[in-house]
């Protein structure tokens, strides 16, 4: 399953899913929690339209890092910038990243390895 992200335009983030079968849930997170489940609309075989509409709350001044998961797995990732940014919130936004990359590598070490 691979999703190839067109962007945001007019508050509405698209794409296309490469999926042989419809997904049964594909949602939106922000901070952890879910803001929107995304549409789905078939585009062709094995390929799906997705459009998320989203919610006024994400789109903000600051850094705002936004998943599209399906089930357990992030498909794509989205970062929008609103506003005046300083440049310490991008700092400690790639440093937040980095950690969480960190902790789902030694996550999937230690799956890998049966541990």
């Amino acid at each position: 399953m691979t999703f190839e992200s067109h962007g945001v335009s007019a508050g509405c983030w698209t794409g296309t899913l490469q999926s042989d079968r419809r997904p049964a849930s594909l949602s939106v997170t922000h901070r952890g929690a879910v803001v929107v489940q995304a549409a789905l609309r078939e585009a062709g075989p094995g390929v799906w339209a997705v459009s998320a509409g989203l919610p006024p709350s994400v789109i903000d001044n600051g850094v705002h890092s936004l998943l599209l998961v399906v089930g357990d797995s992030v498909l794509a990732s989205l970062t929008l910038v609103a506003g005046t940014v300083a440049g310490d919130d991008l700092l400690a936004e790639v440093a937040q990243l980095r950690a969480e990359l960190d902790l789902l590598k030694r996550e999937f070490r230690r799956l890998a390895t049966g541990g």
